[in-house]
């Protein structure tokens, strides 16, 4: 395999050049030669099928995962050897909503805060303008076990922001959402975004998607097939249908 290497832009937040990654010596690749990049004031959506390398890939770039090839940096910091710092300026939100079940709401984003190394002075006002937008509410101060699973995602939410990474990660992030919390995150997305902000999220929602999106990269079967200036094409065509125009590609990929 070789590594791509793009040269990097002043306002990138986040660079994958040539991303490799398998889970064994014999298997097929998971993820095989992915590049892309994130820009301040970004939303790029990373779509594709089922098993098709998104959630694999989000790993790798959060340092979840070691991969085989390529290179990640977040913040011009190496995911590999600078991760402290690279971690540091992202925030991760994963489909399984991994928490520590057995803190309240608000110890979990104690817990957050200080591991982020959030000011004290700080926490309060960054907590209370979240509240706007997730509604936890009086719950906030019950254990997470007794959350449903919207809740869960709301404090998972949450406590990937208290320290307002440059980078906001989330795979799949509507799901279990109410109506409102889904509108209220959409509106939030693209408000952090306009703040010279990145986010990078993997949905199936199409709809969701071309409302949200800068740019999408389709991956099938852990390879990259497509990348799509979403505004550039809405703005030409408002009536433009995304939906249509990924399930064709993603037929033909």
């Amino acid at each position: 395999m070789t590594e791509q290497r793009q040269a990097p832009q002043a306002d990138e937040i986040v660079r994958v050049d040539g991303l490799y990654k398998k889970y064994a010596k014999k298997a097929d690749w998971a993820v095989e030669n992915v590049s892309f990049s994130v820009r301040a004031g970004e939303i790029v959506g990373l779509l594709g099928h089922n098993g098709a390398g998104k959630s694999t890939t989000l790993r790798c770039l959060e340092g979840m995962l070691p991969f085989e090839g390529g290179s990640i940096s977040v913040c011009g910091k190496n995911i590999v050897k600078e991760p402290v710092a690279a971690k540091s300026n992202m925030g991760f939100v994963t489909d399984d909503h991994a928490v520590f079940v057995k803190m309240t709401g608000m110890q979990y984003i104690e817990f957050m805060a200080d591991i982020y190394k959030v000011p004290a002075e700080e926490r309060a006002p960054r907590l209370a303008a979240l509240e706007k937008v997730f509604a936890l509410g009086e719950s906030i101060q019950n254990l997470i076990a007794s959350y449903s699973h919207g809740m869960r995602q709301k404090i998972c939410m949450m406590g990937s922001l208290i320290h307002e990474p440059r980078l906001w990660i989330l795979d799949e992030p509507m799901t279990g959402l109410d109506p409102r919390t889904m509108r209220a995150v959409q509106d939030f997305m693209i408000s952090y975004a306009k703040k010279g902000n990145g986010i990078l999220f993997s949905s199936h929602a199409l709809g969701t998607v071309a409302k949200l999106c800068d740019r999408v990269v389709l991956i099938r079967k852990g390879r990259q097939v497509l990348e799509v200036n979403v505004k550039e094409i809405m703005a030409r065509d408002p009536q433009f249908d995304f939906e249509e125009y990924f399930l064709q590609n993603e037929r033909q990929a």
